[in-house]
C-alpha cells in the first residue's frame, strides 16, 4: 500500500489530506518489514461480507481507518472493531493513521445501528473503539453509554469491550462511562513517558494511567486493559517501568505489538523487535501478575479479543478461588 494512499482520504475528494497537520514534516522512509510481520492480502467471501454489513449500517471500523495488518483474518472471523463518533480525530498523534481535523456532530443514530450490527454478525465478544472528540464537553462519554446500552438491548449475550480517549480535562466523563458497565474498559498508554511529547503530544501520561485506576476503584468487577507499541526508540527498562506503573493501576490485561509506520509522514519506525524479545517481554509481563498478557509483533488493542476475553475471566475466577 503506498503511502500516498495513507495520506489521502479515501472517503473525500482526491485532494483532501487525510492528516493536513502533517504535510509539511520531513518525511520519513518507510523500511521493508521483516518475514515475521507479514500478512497476506484479504479475499475469504466472509470477509467481503463483514466488509458489506459495515457499509449497510454506515458504519466506521478502527479496522480500516487505522490501516490494521489484521483486518483479513478478523473480518474473515466476523471480528470487526467499530470506532463510533465519525472518522476525524481531533487529536494528532504522530503513529495514527486515523484523519485528524474538525470533527461532525454526533449521529444519534449510531448506538442503534452499532448495536444492530452487532446482532447480525452474532458476536460473542465486540469492542467499540472511537475517535478522540476533545470538541465535546463530555469527550463523548455520553455516546459510549449510549452505545453499551443498545448494544445489551439487542444483543444481550454479547460482552462489550471499550477502548475509550483520555477524557483529559472532562470532569465526570469516566464516571458516566463505568456506570453503564462495559465488560472491559481498555485505554492505551501506546508507549512510554520519555516518547510523549514526540509520539502523543495531545495525551499526558500520568491521566492516562490515572484513568485506568480509576475505573478500579469506581467498579472493581470491571476489567481493565491498556496497550504499548514496540520500536519507537523506547527503552526495555521503560518498558517495564510502564509494566509496573500498570500493576499498581491494577490493570488486568496488557497488550503489546510492533509499531507500523502509516506513511511517510508519521513517525519513523525505529526497529523492529523480534518474536524472542516479544516473548521475554510477554514472559515478564506475567510475572508482574497480569491475568492476560498478549506480545507479539502482530498484536493489536482488539486482536483475538474474543479469545482473550474467556482467558481473562477463567484467569481471574482460577485467582478468586485461590485465595477463597
Amino acid at each position: 500500500m503506498s503511502s500516498t494512499r495513507l495520506l489521502i482520504d479515501h472517503r473525500a475528494p482526491a485532494a483532501s489530506l487525510r492528516h493536513p497537520e502533517k504535510a509539511n514534516r520531513p518525511d520519513n522512509p518507510i523500511q521493508r518489514k521483516p518475514d515475521w510481520i507479514r500478512v497476506r492480502a484479504p479475499n475469504h467471501p466472509v470477509y467481503h461480507e463483514t466488509r458489506a454489513l459495515m457499509r449497510e449500517h454506515k458504519l466506521v471500523t478502527v479496522c480500516e481507518e487505522a490501516a490494521c495488518p489484521n483486518i483479513g483474518e478478523c473480518w474473515s472471523q466476523r471480528h470487526a472493531t467499530m470506532m463510533i463518533m465519525g472518522e476525524i480525530c481531533t487529536r494528532a498523534c504522530a503513529f495514527c493513521n486515523v484523519r485528524t481535523g474538525q470533527p461532525e456532530a454526533l449521529d444519534a443514530g449510531e448506538p442503534g445501528r452499532v448495536a444492530e450490527a452487532v446482532a447480525k454478525l452474532g458476536l460473542r465478544h465486540v469492542v467499540i473503539t472511537s475517535v478522540d472528540r476533545d470538541d465535546l464537553r463530555d469527550g463523548g462519554a455520553a455516546h459510549f453509554a449510549a452505545v453499551i446500552g443498545a448494544i445489551r438491548t439487542a444483543a444481550p449475550g454479547t460482552t462489550i469491550e471499550i477502548l475509550t480517549p483520555d477524557f483529559l480535562r472532562k470532569p465526570g466523563a469516566l464516571e458516566v462511562v463505568v456506570a453503564a458497565r462495559p465488560d472491559v474498559f481498555n485505554h492505551n498508554l501506546e508507549t512510554v513517558p520519555r516518547l510523549y511529547p514526540t509520539i502523543r503530544p495531545g495525551a499526558r501520561y500520568f491521566q492516562s494511567l490515572r484513568l485506568l485506576d480509576d475505573v478500579k476503584q469506581l467498579d472493581p468487577t470491571i476489567f481493565t486493559k491498556s496497550g504499548l507499541m514496540v520500536g519507537l526508540g523506547e527503552q526495555r527498562l521503560e518498558i517495564l517501568q510502564v509494566m509496573d506503573d500498570l500493576r499498581v493501576a491494577d490493570v488486568d490485561f496488557l497488550t503489546l505489538g510492533q509499531y507500523l509506520q502509516p506513511s511517510v509522514k508519521h513517525a519513523a519506525v525505529d526497529r523492529f523487535v523480534t518474536p524472542d524479545e516479544f516473548a521475554d517481554y510477554a514472559g515478564m509481563a506475567r510475572a508482574k501478575g497480569f491475568l492476560q498478557v498478549s506480545a507479539t509483533p502482530l498484536t493489536r488493542s482488539s486482536y483475538h479479543a474474543d479469545e482473550d476475553f474467556v482467558a481473562l475471566r477463567t484467569e481471574r475466577a482460577r485467582r478468586l478461588a485461590l485465595h477463597a
